[in-house]
């Protein structure tokens, strides 16, 4: 008898879960309580398994370029990748808000209360922060921009050590392959927790709560399908000559977890398995790509940031001006590089967004009460970005494996 594939049983799992959502919306507590901390389990086995992921892939994929000057060639093609990506998922952000005109007759609540602005640092130390003094607090803190640095920087070293170097690759090397056995095992209890960590999500947000705030939502899942379906899909026939089709059924899976879970980092084990086994990228390449692409590209985030923003200058009468927009952009283009890939972070971007265009932070409360609903499309567009990216990068060295067939991966 054929196994039911896990992609399967993840969308039964959400089925569920959105089910027991609606029949719990009298009792949030209970969902909270009894279902919620399964859920939470699976995000803690995730987070215990993504520090060492990372840096001992990143390493590896470093490693795996041969060479220094290919490092720098895939990296500056990356992040050229991620920037303008980002920068377009804003601008299309805004164009909806405005065509929608978000806010638009909303009666603001007399209980918001202001919202604490976080402290939002400079240019240079964010530039200066990303290089660790200490790469164990970093590791420990899970700082993932300075752990980032640290692997290619030590990944570089390695490099240049030729074959003095070898004994140091290949303790990386086995430290990665058992990140991968481990995240198998742990991927196996997904569908239990897409049905966790959905079901107190849609107990807690009835369809009268969300009512006033459905323009924005609206706005920002047809910007995401929108994103996904004109940008990577263009991107990837045009620049890897490959089927957006092909594409979107072989991530699917990686989707579905980061739709449930709200994590880039989260998903970072199965969209490694997604991009690598079923869209034919190779390992030197998506352990390098994929691990960059979970902190600094944040396409969906960003589109929210425009919405979001424009939202909030409706909700208090006020008019931004196409500087103020064009700002905009900038500041969420540029933040979304050292915007972590967990959940709600957000929220903590588009403080700097309101700061710089000078909205009231007090509008945060607002979107705070439905920011998991947005983060689940967002979260989604980040990840999928990524790995849209790997493809292209493969292609452009040509590496990628066209030959590659969807694969039951994820079957158990």
């Amino acid at each position: 008898m054929k196994k039911m594939q896990l992609s399967t049983k993840i969308l039964i799992g959400l089925a569920a879960g959105i089910l027991a959502g609606i029949l719990l919306q009298g009792s949030p507590d209970v969902a909270n309580v009894w279902i919620k901390p399964f859920g939470t389990l699976f995000l803690n086995l995730i987070k215990m398994i993504i520090v060492p992921l990372v840096l001992a892939s990143l390493i590896v994929g470093t490693c795996g370029l041969g060479d220094v000057k290919k490092l720098g060639r895939i990296g500056g093609k990356t992040i050229a990748y991620y920037l303008l990506t980002t920068a377009f998922a804003v601008i299309l952000g805004l164009i909806l808000a405005n065509i929608f005109n978000v806010g638009a007759g909303y009666v603001l609540p007399s209980d918001v209360k202001a919202a604490e602005a976080s402290k939002i640092p400079s240019v240079v130390d964010t530039l200066l922060n990303i290089i660790p003094t200490n790469p164990i607090k970093a590791a420990a803190d899970g700082n993932m921009l300075q752990i980032i640095a640290f692997a290619l920087i030590l990944g570089s070293g390695v490099i240049a050590l030729g074959d003095k170097g070898k004994p140091l690759f290949d303790f990386f090397d086995s430290l990665a392959e058992a990140s991968y056995k481990i995240t198998g095992g742990i991927m196996n209890f997904a569908p239990y927790a897409v049905f966790a960590l959905i079901t107190p999500v849609v107990a807690a947000n009835g369809p009268k709560v969300l009512l006033p705030l459905l323009s924005v939502i609206v706005a920002v899942y047809i910007g995401c399908i929108l994103h996904a379906a004109l940008v990577y899909s263009s991107t990837l026939a045009i620049f890897a000559k490959f089927n957006p089709m092909k594409f979107f059924k072989g991530i699917f899976p990686a989707q579905a977890i980061a739709f449930t879970t709200c994590s880039s980092s989260a998903t970072l084990p199965v969209n490694m398995k997604c991009t690598e086994g079923n869209l034919g990228v190779p390992k030197s390449i998506s352990s390098f790509v994929l691990p960059l692409g979970a902190t600094i590209n944040m396409d969906g985030t960003a589109l929210y940031q425009g919405i979001c923003a424009l939202f909030i200058a409706n909700v208090y009468g006020l008019e931004l001006t196409i500087a103020q927009q064009a700002t905009i952009v900038l500041t969420a283009t540029l933040a979304s590089i050292g915007t972590a890939g967990v959940p709600g972070a957000g929220l903590i971007m588009l403080t700097m967004v309101l700061q710089t265009v000078g909205l009231p932070l007090e509008g945060l409360a607002l979107v705070a009460g439905i920011d998991r609903i947005l983060d689940m499309a967002r979260t989604t567009v980040n990840i999928t970005g990524d790995s849209a990216c790997a493809i292209i990068i493969a292609a452009s060295e040509n590496e990628l494996d066209r030959d590659c067939q969807i694969k039951h991966t994820y079957s158990a």
